[in-house]
C-alpha cells in the first residue's frame, strides 16, 4: 500500500517509542535510535518491519526513537503510525495481526 501522508506515534517516555513514517522509495528503511540498539536492535527491526509487512507497506521510511518499549508497545505504535500514515483511522483493523 502507498503511504499518503507522514504519521506519527508514540512518546518518549520511559518504556514507550515513537514511531515516525513517511513515504519510502527503496523499501523499509529503518533508522532506530535506542540506548538498547547494541543488544535488542535486530528484533526492534523485525517488529516494525513485520507489523508494516502485515499492511502491505513495502516501502516506508522510518524514524524509532526507543525508550525500553516491549514488543507489543512497538507493534501497537507501528500499527497506529501506519494507519495514519495509510489514512485508514476512520475504519481501523483492530484484529490481532
Amino acid at each position: 500500500m502507498e503511504i499518503k501522508q507522514t504519521a506519527l506515534a508514540g512518546t518518549l517516555e520511559s518504556s514507550d517509542i515513537q514511531i515516525t513514517l513517511s513515504q519510502g522509495n527503496e523499501g523499509i528503511q529503518i533508522d532506530l535510535d535506542s540506548s538498547v540498539e547494541a543488544l535488542y536492535g535486530p528484533q526492534i527491526k523485525k517488529v516494525i518491519t513485520d507489523t508494516l509487512a502485515a499492511y502491505d507497506i513495502e516501502n516506508a521510511k522510518v524514524k524509532a526513537v526507543d525508550k525500553g518499549a516491549l514488543d507489543c508497545v512497538i507493534k501497537a505504535r507501528t500499527m497506529a503510525a501506519a494507519q495514519r500514515a495509510l489514512g485508514t483511522v476512520d475504519k481501523p483493523n483492530w484484529e490481532v495481526l
